[in-house]
């Protein structure tokens, strides 16, 4: 039986409901038509010119991103941005785009769950958890979600040691953090990309380190002996969403030819 781009967004949105997603997000269908076949999808974080080659590559006519490729609504289509690029060459070659964004950080098993569980962290659960209405199969019913983890860690572990192996899990080129916690690190909040806005709701559950992707300046100030805050770098701190789609898709669609991108789509770089 053939797989169809709706057939990917009902799998995708019963993992987690676009109704989870923040106000000024835009996951979901970003290219494409809902009836278009599909005979393989290219699991990414971003999408790129590079992505969108290698998804040609690949022979996949179905590429699902984590950030979305339209965040706000195109005046033009031309080759002026790389967003215009993209969906050019997008449509072109037939190739639909989905994203599952803020409402795969927000749920149940998403984004920050992979992050906790990279980390080998217990008993997880959500930082802020809320009821969303959704309606699944005709009906509303209310599904768990929110922003952010908090775990523990199996026993106490030193927190040079702790930031080391995040650095290590991660890949990350550069962890910031603030000065050395002078006691083990058991309990973990954290918050895959932007997360910084969760600091304060961390220290509120005494949890011992808070780790993000990025953090303004000044919330490094104040916090010396209260928490242990890691900060990874926002393409590190999510490297491992792709894994969830290939989880969610692999199991509706068994025969579906399913791609890990290969595509290192971090524009930051370092000296």
């Amino acid at each position: 039986m053939s797989v169809k781009v709706r057939d990917v967004m009902r799998a995708l949105e019963l993992f987690a409901p676009l109704p989870l997603q923040e106000s000024y997000d835009n996951a979901g269908l970003q290219v494409g038509f809902t009836e278009a076949e599909v005979s393989g999808a290219l699991l990414c974080l971003d999408v790129t010119e590079e992505v969108i080659a290698e998804a040609l590559e690949m022979d996949c006519d179905l590429i699902v991103s984590h950030h979305p490729l339209l965040f706000r609504g195109l005046k033009r289509l031309s080759d002026a941005t790389m967003t215009e690029r993209c969906v050019r060459m997008a449509v072109q070659h037939n190739l639909s785009i989905y994203s599952a964004h803020t409402n795969l950080d927000n749920s149940e098993d998403g984004v920050n769950f992979r992050f906790a569980e990279q980390l080998g962290l217990l008993d997880v659960e959500l930082m802020m958890p809320r009821r969303v209405q959704v309606r699944i199969d005709d009906h509303d019913q209310p599904v768990k979600a929110g922003s952010g983890v908090i775990g523990y860690l199996p026993e106490g572990e030193d927190s040079l040691r702790f930031l080391e192996r995040v650095k290590e899990v991660f890949g990350v080129e550069c962890l910031m953090h603030n000065e050395l916690l002078r006691r083990p690190i058991q309990s973990v909040a954290l918050c895959g990309g932007a997360g910084d806005f969760l600091l304060d709701e961390a220290i509120r559950l005494q949890a011992d380190a808070f780790l993000t992707g990025e953090m303004h300046y000044h919330q490094y100030f104040g916090h010396e002996q209260q928490i242990q805050i890691g900060v990874l770098g926002h393409y590190q701190s999510e490297r491992f969403t792709p894994d969830i789609f290939y989880s969610v898709l692999s199991q509706a669609f068994p025969m579906l030819p399913l791609f890990r991108s290969r595509t290192n789509t971090n524009p930051v770089k370092y000296l």
